[in-house]
């Protein structure tokens, strides 16, 4: 792959509009099946939710970025709001939920595979809403991408893309968790950003035994352009122009908590400094590789740099210094 596709471009600016949690991590030896006591082996608590993740991951390579969510009056909305400053996370628009909790996400991460499985409270993430949207339409309006994800209610995703579209910016929206989606909002879509099963609930497919299909058939759904993330296999892009698939990178994985929304922000910032979804979707999928070697939601995401000394000189200098 030719280096110079990877020109940089100037720091894009990123808005988030989505969920922050404080995760409750437990690590065991398998995942447990429906009606069945595992044992762990260790716990701990940090900072997540798909919309702080995704943030994070963004500001991380490169982009200036603003979020617009809720926390609850709470230590955890404290370590939160302490986190994504310290991230440079512009939290201008994060507002406090007074009487309401915190979202929080139970997580079990299986110690052999690194797969896992989450069970989320919405909490304060829950009432974001049109109203906050509209109250900060400015910000909205003046970053070249706005990420979303389903972990605040559809139809604030809506109302801000309504706004994001009016002023000409790019709507991308990663569809977790999955659920029916309006015709109205996977039409105003400038890529949507699933991995297979959520792309087969949402297509209505069985399975997902040919994921280029299925990619092609959610992009018949309206979206501009559909990504279908295969975890280390890397992802399918699907466009008008055609389905390209793009490749990961091999790694020793541990732990997959965070892996899609460091891909999911990486892609954002790079879409939003210029490059194109091919290649955004290229350095996406390093991110997300590179997030399962470490433990943890924000603590697992990979900084610019991480990303350009993974892949090394065999592609070159792929995220040159800005």
């Amino acid at each position: 792959m030719d280096a110079g596709v990877y020109a940089v471009g100037m720091a894009g600016r990123v808005c988030v509009i989505g969920s922050a949690n404080m995760d409750m991590v437990v690590r065991a030896q398998k995942l447990p099946a429906p009606g069945e006591t595992v044992v762990g082996n260790s716990f701990h608590t940090s900072p997540g939710g798909k919309g702080a993740n995704q943030a994070v991951a963004a500001a991380r390579m490169g982009a200036r970025v603003t979020m617009v969510g809720r926390l609850g009056a709470d230590a955890s909305g404290t370590e939160l709001r302490k986190v994504l400053s310290r991230e440079g996370v512009d939290l201008t628009a994060v507002r406090t939920a007074a009487g309401v909790p915190t979202g929080v996400a139970l997580i079990t991460v299986d110690e052999d595979s690194g797969e896992n499985t989450i069970v989320g409270v919405g909490g304060a993430n829950l009432l974001v809403s049109p109203e906050d949207v509209r109250a900060v339409a400015g910000l909205i309006r003046s970053a070249e991408v706005l990420l979303m994800q389903l972990e605040v209610p559809v139809e604030t995703v809506e109302a801000a893309t309504t706004l994001a579209r009016g002023a000409g910016r790019m709507v991308i929206l990663n569809a977790a968790p999955a659920q029916p989606l309006p015709q109205s909002l996977l039409s105003s879509l400038d890529v949507l950003i699933i991995n297979e099963t959520e792309a087969a609930a949402i297509a209505g497919e069985a399975s997902a035994d040919d994921p280029e299909q299925l990619a092609e058939t959610l992009r018949g759904t309206g979206p501009a352009a559909v990504v279908l993330t295969l975890g280390g296999r890397g992802a399918i892009v699907a466009e008008q122009s055609g389905t390209t698939v793009v490749p990961s990178i091999k790694v020793a994985a541990t732990d997959t908590v965070g892996a899609g929304d460091a891909f999911c922000g990486t892609v954002a910032a790079m879409r939003a400094e210029g490059k194109s979804l091919a290649q955004a979707v290229r350095i996406g999928c390093i991110a997300g590789a590179l997030a399962t070697t470490k433990p943890g939601a924000i603590s697992s995401l990979p900084t610019r740099e991480a990303v350009r000394e993974a892949v090394g000189e065999a592609v070159g200098e792929i995220l040159a210094a800005k």
